[in-house]
């Protein structure tokens, strides 16, 4: 593990000392320094307190070697983002193809939505799904269909199946965009996005229903990221004419009745 040294460096960026860390996670200063200099390995409360204190993922903390991280990858962490939100490495996305090795879109099915966000990278997860192709897409883009639920993003009506366009870089996404969101503590949602990623390192999230108020999700929060291209729907949309193409019709409506009084008195 890279735990000791990696610990050691996030502590000197902080300007604490050994004494002060120690402190705040009830140890003594000697057993947290074994820890540093890798004479002992932390239990598993120690890592989670370490982990919650420098805003680092277990994973993260334990696999990867703070030596090596670039000034960018540092400034990222001062921001307490460790999300990799401009797809710089990339993202890992497992896909199925059919017999001459074209991408298949795969569904989303509304029994299996609840477990997506634990297994959107496993490919026995996905190879168990239904899939289907659509003619008219890119072929140089990677496409997934998901469930809808709720009635937040009208005219797309519960029951119905989004098809949306995977993101590799979320930097990319313009304000007002709706997308296919998957998250840590929601799994699958639809909104607008606005992109808010440079100064605060998250997405604000909006319904099209106004009955639902806007909420921010941090990028560290964040698995994947889909764009909107289409939906499915049992529904055709309730379309609505305003006032002036309400006017306009009745006006012409009017214009054939009268067409038609005339006829009738001419026959006569």
């Amino acid at each position: 593990m890279k735990i000791g040294q990696n610990i050691k460096l996030l502590r000197k960026r902080l300007g604490k000392s050994q004494e002060e860390v120690a402190t705040i996670f009830g140890l003594t200063r000697s057993s947290y320094s074994g820890y540093e200099n890798g004479v002992a390995d932390p239990g598993i409360d120690t890592l989670i307190q370490v982990s919650d204190y420098f805003k680092i993922p277990l994973d993260t903390l334990m696999r990867k070697d703070f030596n090596e991280f670039t000034a960018t990858e540092w400034e990222s962490i001062d921001k307490g983002l460790y999300a990799d939100i401009q797809g710089k490495n990339i993202r890992i996305l497992t896909q199925m193809v059919n017999n001459d090795d074209e991408d298949l879109i795969e569904m989303i099915p509304a029994k299996a939505r609840a477990g997506y966000a634990t297994g959107y990278a496993d490919p026995e997860y996905l190879k168990i799904l239904p899939t289907f192709s659509l003619p008219f897409l890119s072929k140089n883009r990677k496409y997934r269909s998901f469930p809808i639920v709720g009635d937040s993003m009208p005219p797309v009506v519960e029951g119905s199946y989004v098809v949306a366009e995977f993101i590799q870089n979320w930097m990319t996404i313009k304000n007002g965009t709706p997308c296919i969101v998957v998250t840590q503590d929601e799994g699958i949602v639809f909104k607008i996005v606005y992109n808010n990623l440079m100064e605060s390192q998250s997405l604000q999230l909006c319904s099209t229903n106004p009955m639902y108020q806007p909420y921010t999700v941090h990028a560290n929060d964040v698995f994947e990221m889909w764009k909107f291209v289409n939906y499915i729907s049992p529904e055709l949309p309730d379309v609505r004419m305003d006032d002036t193409q309400l006017g306009k019709s009745i006006s012409e409506l009017q214009k054939e009745v009268h067409e038609l009084k005339n006829m009738l008195l001419k026959e006569k």
